[in-house]
């Protein structure tokens, strides 16, 4: 996969090594946090970090925010992680994995205020409009590798595609017009009713893209309810898209992926991770700074780093293929490719066949 204006970032703490809150006091926690988005944003192109963070932090005295409370807030988020989040049962981490359902009921009264706003360019979702730019050339990308076949114009023609998530279609519409078959699950009815609305206005769209108010375990239990039609019913590729850090159990998740998915199908997934950097920047200041998604829309225990879903998925019938990891430029509105996973990143893994599990299992 090509990758486009690659960016050094700097590596996030181990958890091992972050320092005690009570070792860094509020105008050290600001500095860190202003002067880590200065270099991040606009290191690249010459411009001091210092400056950026001197202009963060006098943004948060203007609007009275309160860097001692994020510092103190952050290191209660740590602790209970630490407490709750990273329990272990034998060698695989239990990440959210209590309540069998995908479905937080805060998460879907959430968005579901939000369900008139899904195709405003410049609103709300103005960063997941933007992200289009990497998120479908790496889906289109990395079927292709793996077809044979090829289709001009619709490189994507024969493919069955399941958009986890997926709102008012932002991400499913454009794949449709790929040419693949794309199905959209939602558990906000008003974002289903926003997203059929907006895709019955393209003709070329009404053979391939269809949406349903379900869930991803709801949809997986009727597949299980139909195993002699299974291969029919099966998917060639899943796309979660900034979802997981919204689920309330990403345990089923993961197994309900594995059941609707085709043996050697793909799972794509886009996140954000679980470190010191991601807080500050997909919540200190695209949330409470700078406004770029609305206040509460993120919860830090929520995140997920790349090693704990690789191994989720790999503990239930995935090989983990790339990694890669994104960065939002909140001036351009653009989004790049960049060399650290450090806030957001996406995911490419491939549903082993029942053979290559077995002779996995045999040879360990």
């Amino acid at each position: 996969m090509a990758v486009e204006r690659r960016i050094a970032l700097t590596a996030p703490l181990k958890p091992d090594s972050r320092r005690r809150n009570k070792d860094v006091t509020p105008d050290e926690c600001c500095e860190m946090f202003s002067n880590k988005f200065g270099g991040l944003m606009f290191g690249f192109r010459g411009l001091k970090a210092t400056s950026v963070g001197g202009a963060i932090q006098r943004a948060a005295s203007r609007s009275g925010f309160s860097w001692a409370a994020v510092c103190k807030q952050r290191a209660l988020w740590q602790q209970r992680s630490v407490c709750t989040g990273m329990q272990r049962t034998g060698n695989i981490c239990s990440i959210r994995s209590a309540s069998h359902t995908t479905v937080d009921p805060g998460e879907v009264k959430r968005f579901q205020l939000l369900a008139n706003k899904w195709w405003d360019e410049e609103g709300d979702f103005a960063a997941l409009h933007a992200m289009n730019d990497l998120r479908v050339p790496f889906v289109r990308d990395n079927l292709l590798n793996a077809q044979r076949e090829r289709h001009p114009g619709k490189p994507l023609a024969g493919l069955r595609i399941l958009d986890v998530g997926c709102g008012g279609g932002l991400l499913t519409e454009p794949l449709g017009r790929l040419g693949a078959t794309v199905l959209g699950i939602d558990p906000v009815e008003d974002s289903i009713r926003i997203a059929q609305l907006h895709s019955s206005h393209d003709p070329d769209l009404r053979d391939r893209v269809s949406y349903r108010a379900c869930t991803l375990e709801e949809l997986s239990g009727e597949g299980e309810a139909e195993q002699e039609e299974q291969t029919e019913t099966q998917f060639d590729a899943i796309v979660a898209s900034e979802v997981v850090e919204h689920l309330a159990d990403l345990e089923t998740f993961a197994i309900s992926c594995s059941h609707v998915l085709k043996p050697g199908g793909s799972l794509f997934i886009t996140t954000i991770n679980k470190t010191n950097l991601s807080y500050a920047l997909a919540i200190v200041v695209a949330e409470q700074l700078l406004h770029i998604v609305p206040r509460g829309t993120h919860d830090w225990e929520k995140f997920v780093s790349p090693v704990e879903l690789e191994r989720l998925l790999e503990s239930n019938g995935f090989l983990v293929q790339s990694v890669q990891g994104m960065l939002y430029n909140p001036i351009s509105g653009a989004w790049s490719w960049a060399n650290s996973t450090a806030i957001n990143y996406a995911l490419h893994a491939v549903k082993q066949d029942d053979e290559t599990n077995h002779h996995e299992a045999t040879h360990n």
